[in-house]
Protein backbone atom coordinates (compact mmCIF):
# COMPACT_ATOMS: atom_id res chain seq x y z
CA UNK A 1 0.00 0.00 0.00
CA UNK A 2 1.32 3.37 -0.86
CA UNK A 3 1.21 5.96 2.00
CA UNK A 4 1.67 9.68 1.71
CA UNK A 5 4.59 11.18 0.66
CA UNK A 6 6.79 11.87 3.60
CA UNK A 7 9.22 15.10 4.16
CA UNK A 8 12.89 14.05 4.45
CA UNK A 9 13.61 13.16 8.41
CA UNK A 10 15.42 15.59 10.37
CA UNK A 11 18.83 15.31 12.18
CA UNK A 12 19.73 15.57 15.88
CA UNK A 13 23.07 16.44 17.26
CA UNK A 14 24.41 12.99 16.55
CA UNK A 15 23.45 13.11 13.15
CA UNK A 16 20.40 10.41 13.50
CA UNK A 17 16.93 11.32 12.78
CA UNK A 18 14.88 11.44 16.17
CA UNK A 19 12.06 10.56 17.46
CA UNK A 20 10.78 11.81 20.99
CA UNK A 21 8.39 9.51 22.78
CA UNK A 22 6.89 10.05 26.64
CA UNK A 23 5.55 8.07 28.41
CA UNK A 24 8.10 5.57 27.78
CA UNK A 25 7.95 3.12 30.44
CA UNK A 26 3.80 2.35 29.96
CA UNK A 27 2.55 -0.46 28.60
CA UNK A 28 2.46 1.47 24.80
CA UNK A 29 4.87 3.39 25.12
CA UNK A 30 7.45 0.23 26.03
CA UNK A 31 6.64 -0.89 22.55
CA UNK A 32 6.74 2.16 20.67
CA UNK A 33 10.61 2.63 21.91
CA UNK A 34 11.30 -0.92 21.40
CA UNK A 35 9.80 -0.61 17.42
CA UNK A 36 10.99 2.85 16.90
CA UNK A 37 15.02 1.93 17.90
CA UNK A 38 15.14 -0.54 15.06
CA UNK A 39 15.39 2.86 12.68
CA UNK A 40 15.39 5.92 14.87
CA UNK A 41 17.61 7.11 17.60
CA UNK A 42 14.85 7.59 19.67
CA UNK A 43 14.41 9.42 23.28
CA UNK A 44 12.61 8.09 26.02
CA UNK A 45 10.75 10.32 28.54
CA UNK A 46 8.76 8.51 31.65
CA UNK A 47 8.61 8.50 35.20
CA UNK A 48 10.59 6.91 37.52
CA UNK A 49 13.69 4.63 36.43
CA UNK A 50 14.05 3.50 33.14
CA UNK A 51 12.34 0.34 32.19
CA UNK A 52 13.08 0.56 28.20
CA UNK A 53 16.41 -0.40 26.36
CA UNK A 54 17.91 0.94 22.68
CA UNK A 55 16.94 4.82 24.11
CA UNK A 56 18.44 7.85 25.60
CA UNK A 57 16.19 8.39 28.58
CA UNK A 58 15.10 11.45 30.56
CA UNK A 59 12.75 11.24 33.79
CA UNK A 60 10.53 14.25 33.65
CA UNK A 61 7.10 14.97 36.06
CA UNK A 62 4.80 15.48 33.14
CA UNK A 63 2.84 17.86 35.65
CA UNK A 64 5.77 20.07 36.28
CA UNK A 65 6.07 22.58 33.18
CA UNK A 66 8.81 23.68 31.27
CA UNK A 67 11.50 20.44 31.62
CA UNK A 68 9.53 18.46 28.89
CA UNK A 69 9.29 21.36 26.21
CA UNK A 70 12.65 22.25 26.67
CA UNK A 71 13.86 19.28 26.31
CA UNK A 72 12.01 18.92 22.69
CA UNK A 73 13.25 22.55 21.55
CA UNK A 74 16.71 21.86 22.26
CA UNK A 75 16.37 18.15 20.44
CA UNK A 76 14.61 19.43 17.16
CA UNK A 77 13.48 15.65 16.93
CA UNK A 78 12.04 14.67 13.83
CA UNK A 79 8.04 13.82 15.60
CA UNK A 80 7.06 13.33 19.33
CA UNK A 81 4.62 10.84 20.27
CA UNK A 82 2.81 11.21 23.11
CA UNK A 83 1.85 8.22 24.65
CA UNK A 84 1.64 9.69 28.47
CA UNK A 85 -1.43 9.72 30.31
CA UNK A 86 -2.55 9.52 33.85
CA UNK A 87 -5.27 6.99 33.39
CA UNK A 88 -6.11 5.62 36.28
CA UNK A 89 -9.91 6.60 36.18
CA UNK A 90 -10.74 6.83 39.58
CA UNK A 91 -7.43 8.62 41.10
CA UNK A 92 -8.82 10.98 38.18
CA UNK A 93 -12.08 11.38 40.06
CA UNK A 94 -10.39 11.91 43.60
CA UNK A 95 -7.77 14.40 41.96
CA UNK A 96 -9.01 16.44 38.93
CA UNK A 97 -6.63 18.83 39.39
CA UNK A 98 -3.46 16.24 38.43
CA UNK A 99 -5.49 15.00 35.96
CA UNK A 100 -5.84 18.14 34.09
CA UNK A 101 -2.48 18.98 34.92
CA UNK A 102 -1.29 15.65 32.80
CA UNK A 103 -3.77 14.91 30.09
CA UNK A 104 -4.23 18.44 29.13
CA UNK A 105 -1.39 20.64 30.14
CA UNK A 106 1.37 18.05 29.55
CA UNK A 107 -0.35 17.67 25.74
CA UNK A 108 -0.56 21.45 25.44
CA UNK A 109 3.38 21.52 25.75
CA UNK A 110 4.13 19.21 24.06
CA UNK A 111 2.45 20.28 21.35
CA UNK A 112 3.56 23.50 21.30
CA UNK A 113 7.07 22.53 21.71
CA UNK A 114 6.34 19.86 18.27
CA UNK A 115 5.11 23.36 16.90
CA UNK A 116 7.84 25.46 17.49
CA UNK A 117 10.80 22.61 16.84
CA UNK A 118 9.08 21.89 13.81
CA UNK A 119 8.30 17.81 14.95
CA UNK A 120 5.17 15.81 13.74
CA UNK A 121 2.46 15.17 16.76
CA UNK A 122 0.89 12.04 17.31
CA UNK A 123 -0.73 11.89 20.54
CA UNK A 124 -2.32 9.02 22.26
CA UNK A 125 -6.04 9.02 23.25
CA UNK A 126 -8.58 6.45 24.77
CA UNK A 127 -12.62 5.13 23.51
CA UNK A 128 -13.39 6.69 27.08
CA UNK A 129 -14.26 10.27 25.10
CA UNK A 130 -17.77 8.45 24.19
CA UNK A 131 -20.19 7.42 26.58
CA UNK A 132 -20.39 4.10 26.05
CA UNK A 133 -24.20 4.72 24.99
CA UNK A 134 -24.17 3.77 21.26
CA UNK A 135 -20.88 1.92 20.33
CA UNK A 136 -18.81 0.80 18.30
CA UNK A 137 -17.90 4.50 17.16
CA UNK A 138 -15.78 5.29 14.33
CA UNK A 139 -13.94 8.81 14.14
CA UNK A 140 -17.15 10.70 12.80
CA UNK A 141 -18.94 10.19 15.93
CA UNK A 142 -19.29 13.04 18.40
CA UNK A 143 -17.53 12.59 21.45
CA UNK A 144 -19.73 13.23 24.94
CA UNK A 145 -16.81 12.09 27.77
CA UNK A 146 -18.36 11.41 31.34
CA UNK A 147 -15.24 11.47 34.51
CA UNK A 148 -12.68 13.24 35.17
CA UNK A 149 -10.66 10.81 32.84
CA UNK A 150 -12.68 11.07 29.89
CA UNK A 151 -13.18 14.82 30.00
CA UNK A 152 -9.38 15.81 30.09
CA UNK A 153 -8.14 13.68 27.53
CA UNK A 154 -10.77 14.75 25.58
CA UNK A 155 -9.62 18.11 26.40
CA UNK A 156 -6.33 16.92 25.52
CA UNK A 157 -7.09 15.41 21.81
CA UNK A 158 -8.10 19.07 21.18
CA UNK A 159 -4.85 20.33 22.47
CA UNK A 160 -2.96 18.67 19.90
CA UNK A 161 -5.12 19.09 17.06
CA UNK A 162 -5.06 22.49 17.68
CA UNK A 163 -2.07 23.80 18.31
CA UNK A 164 0.40 21.49 16.43
CA UNK A 165 -0.55 21.81 12.74
CA UNK A 166 -0.63 18.52 11.03
CA UNK A 167 -0.94 16.35 14.42
CA UNK A 168 -2.88 12.84 14.53
CA UNK A 169 -4.79 11.61 17.59
CA UNK A 170 -4.36 7.74 17.97
CA UNK A 171 -7.47 6.59 20.32
CA UNK A 172 -6.40 2.97 21.90
CA UNK A 173 -8.46 0.88 24.15
CA UNK A 174 -8.55 -1.58 27.07
CA UNK A 175 -4.52 -2.09 26.59
CA UNK A 176 -2.90 -4.77 27.86
CA UNK A 177 1.04 -7.22 27.58
CA UNK A 178 1.91 -10.55 27.94
CA UNK A 179 5.57 -8.78 28.10
CA UNK A 180 7.53 -9.77 31.79
CA UNK A 181 7.89 -6.43 33.60
CA UNK A 182 5.01 -4.38 32.02
CA UNK A 183 1.92 -3.24 34.09
CA UNK A 184 -0.34 -5.83 35.33
CA UNK A 185 -3.88 -5.92 33.49
CA UNK A 186 -6.75 -7.28 33.52
CA UNK A 187 -5.63 -10.03 30.75
CA UNK A 188 -2.95 -11.09 33.52
CA UNK A 189 -5.31 -11.65 36.42
CA UNK A 190 -7.52 -13.22 34.06
CA UNK A 191 -5.18 -15.37 32.70
CA UNK A 192 -3.35 -16.59 36.19
CA UNK A 193 -6.90 -16.86 38.05
CA UNK A 194 -7.95 -19.49 35.07
CA UNK A 195 -4.66 -21.60 34.88
CA UNK A 196 -5.41 -21.80 38.73
CA UNK A 197 -8.62 -23.22 38.13
CA UNK A 198 -10.11 -19.74 39.95
CA UNK A 199 -13.04 -18.40 39.46
CA UNK A 200 -13.05 -14.66 36.93
CA UNK A 201 -15.92 -12.02 37.10
CA UNK A 202 -16.16 -10.10 34.16
CA UNK A 203 -18.92 -7.42 32.69
CA UNK A 204 -21.49 -8.94 30.48
CA UNK A 205 -22.82 -5.39 29.81
CA UNK A 206 -19.58 -3.65 29.07
CA UNK A 207 -18.45 -4.02 24.95
CA UNK A 208 -14.75 -2.72 24.23
CA UNK A 209 -12.00 -3.03 21.85
CA UNK A 210 -9.02 -4.76 23.50
CA UNK A 211 -5.85 -3.72 22.00
CA UNK A 212 -2.60 -5.54 22.75
CA UNK A 213 0.19 -3.06 23.37
CA UNK A 214 2.47 -4.28 21.13
CA UNK A 215 -0.48 -4.01 18.12
CA UNK A 216 -1.37 -0.52 19.70
CA UNK A 217 2.56 0.79 18.76
CA UNK A 218 2.88 -1.04 15.33
CA UNK A 219 -0.33 1.12 14.03
CA UNK A 220 0.76 4.30 15.72
CA UNK A 221 4.14 3.92 13.83
CA UNK A 222 2.37 3.32 10.96
CA UNK A 223 0.17 6.58 11.12
CA UNK A 224 3.21 8.37 12.19
CA UNK A 225 4.88 7.42 9.23
CA UNK A 226 1.72 8.09 6.84
CA UNK A 227 1.92 11.83 8.08
CA UNK A 228 -1.69 12.07 8.29
CA UNK A 229 -3.55 14.40 10.52
CA UNK A 230 -6.71 14.38 12.23
CA UNK A 231 -8.93 11.19 14.31
CA UNK A 232 -7.47 7.63 14.48
CA UNK A 233 -8.92 4.74 16.07
CA UNK A 234 -6.05 2.15 16.62
CA UNK A 235 -7.20 -0.34 18.51
CA UNK A 236 -7.73 -4.04 18.19
CA UNK A 237 -10.30 -5.06 15.57
CA UNK A 238 -12.90 -6.75 17.49
CA UNK A 239 -15.83 -5.68 20.07
CA UNK A 240 -16.61 -8.16 22.86
CA UNK A 241 -17.57 -8.04 26.26
CA UNK A 242 -15.30 -8.92 28.92
CA UNK A 243 -17.16 -12.08 29.53
CA UNK A 244 -16.67 -12.53 25.63
CA UNK A 245 -12.95 -11.84 26.09
CA UNK A 246 -11.92 -14.30 29.24
CA UNK A 247 -14.01 -17.16 27.31
CA UNK A 248 -11.71 -16.63 24.64
CA UNK A 249 -8.98 -16.38 26.80
CA UNK A 250 -9.73 -19.80 28.73
CA UNK A 251 -10.18 -21.76 25.30
CA UNK A 252 -6.37 -20.53 24.35
CA UNK A 253 -5.31 -21.66 27.89
CA UNK A 254 -7.38 -24.90 27.96
CA UNK A 255 -8.94 -23.68 30.92
CA UNK A 256 -13.03 -24.27 31.81
CA UNK A 257 -14.87 -21.17 30.65
CA UNK A 258 -17.23 -22.12 33.30
CA UNK A 259 -15.19 -20.09 35.53
CA UNK A 260 -15.93 -16.88 33.97
CA UNK A 261 -18.62 -15.22 35.89
CA UNK A 262 -20.98 -12.58 34.61
CA UNK A 263 -21.35 -9.59 36.36
CA UNK A 264 -22.66 -6.04 35.70
CA UNK A 265 -20.76 -3.10 35.84
CA UNK A 266 -23.01 -1.04 38.20
CA UNK A 267 -22.46 -4.31 40.70
CA UNK A 268 -19.00 -2.91 40.87
CA UNK A 269 -19.92 0.56 42.33
CA UNK A 270 -17.02 1.84 40.72
CA UNK A 271 -16.16 5.55 41.36
CA UNK A 272 -15.46 6.81 37.97
CA UNK A 273 -18.10 6.04 35.35
CA UNK A 274 -17.09 3.83 32.29
CA UNK A 275 -18.65 3.48 29.09
CA UNK A 276 -20.60 0.27 28.78
CA UNK A 277 -20.84 0.06 24.21
CA UNK A 278 -17.57 1.70 24.05
CA UNK A 279 -15.89 -0.23 20.98
CA UNK A 280 -14.26 1.58 18.30
CA UNK A 281 -14.62 0.70 14.16
CA UNK A 282 -10.99 0.71 12.51
CA UNK A 283 -12.25 1.11 9.27
CA UNK A 284 -10.05 3.67 8.42
CA UNK A 285 -7.19 2.33 9.79
CA UNK A 286 -7.22 -0.91 8.26
CA UNK A 287 -7.78 1.36 5.00
CA UNK A 288 -4.77 3.31 5.86
CA UNK A 289 -1.94 0.42 6.80
CA UNK A 290 -3.69 -2.88 5.55
CA UNK A 291 -6.46 -5.24 6.53
CA UNK A 292 -3.67 -6.80 9.37
CA UNK A 293 -3.17 -3.95 10.85
CA UNK A 294 -5.44 -4.07 13.50
CA UNK A 295 -5.39 -7.93 14.94
CA UNK A 296 -8.21 -9.61 15.61
CA UNK A 297 -8.95 -10.87 19.16
CA UNK A 298 -7.55 -14.64 18.04
CA UNK A 299 -4.41 -13.08 17.14
CA UNK A 300 -3.72 -10.85 19.63
CA UNK A 301 -4.26 -13.69 22.37
CA UNK A 302 -2.00 -15.91 20.74
CA UNK A 303 0.95 -12.92 20.78
CA UNK A 304 -0.16 -12.47 24.48
CA UNK A 305 0.52 -15.74 25.38
CA UNK A 306 3.69 -15.94 23.11
CA UNK A 307 4.71 -13.09 25.16
CA UNK A 308 3.63 -14.22 28.65
CA UNK A 309 5.96 -17.45 27.86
Amino acid sequence: MILAPQEAPKEGASGASIILVTGANGLVGSRLVARLALEWRVVAVGRGPARVEGAEYHALELAERGPLRALIERLRPEGVIHAAAMTDVDACERDPAAAWAVNVGAVEEVAQAARAAGAHLLALSTDYVFDGAAGPYSEDDVPNPRGTYARTKRCGEEAALLIAPGAAVARVAVVYSGRPGAKRTFADSAAEALLAGREVRAFEDQHVSPTLADNAAQMAIGLYRSRRAGIWHTTGASVVSRVEFCRALARKLGADERLVVPTRLAEAKLLAPRPLRAGLRVDKIRALLGDGAPWTLEAQLDRFLEERR
